[in-house]
């Protein structure tokens, strides 16, 4: 359950974090991955928090994204300052290109200014 500032720092944010959330899920999909086969957490699924920055001392809205045994499958943070970083656990194989593995897919950015990409690995040989 969010307190009331968390809450209120949610809902400045909500709207960015959607279009965040979409960039994330095109990046999945121009991997390859079919909608059916890879579903990422909206960020209304995440457990948010105020942390204090020690940089600046203002406060960022943190989430986690959990699996059904409270495992941390990925993460949020949104900076006093506009700035952002997101990253979700994928952990698949890639669907094309068959010598790497997906990690996870990351965004970062400022405001409006949303830059995504995805994690790879190459296979274990």
């Amino acid at each position: 359950m969010m307190t009331d500032a968390t809450a209120d720092r949610y809902e400045q944010i909500e709207g960015l974090a959607d279009e965040i959330f979409k960039r994330m899920r095109d990046e999945t999909h121009n991997l390859g991955f079919g909608a059916s086969e890879l579903i990422l957490k909206s960020p209304a699924e995440a457990f948010y928090r105020l942390e204090r920055d020690p940089a600046d001392g203002g406060y960022s809205l943190v989430g986690d994204w959990l699996d059904g045994k409270g495992m941390k499958q990925g993460s949020l943070m949104f900076h006093a300052d506009g700035s952002f970083f997101v990253e979700q656990d994928i952990v698949k194989p890639h669907p094309v290109k068959k010598r790497w593995f997906v990690e996870a897919v990351n965004a970062w950015g400022r405001d409006a200014d949303i830059r995504a990409e995805a994690r790879l690995l190459p296979m274990p040989e």
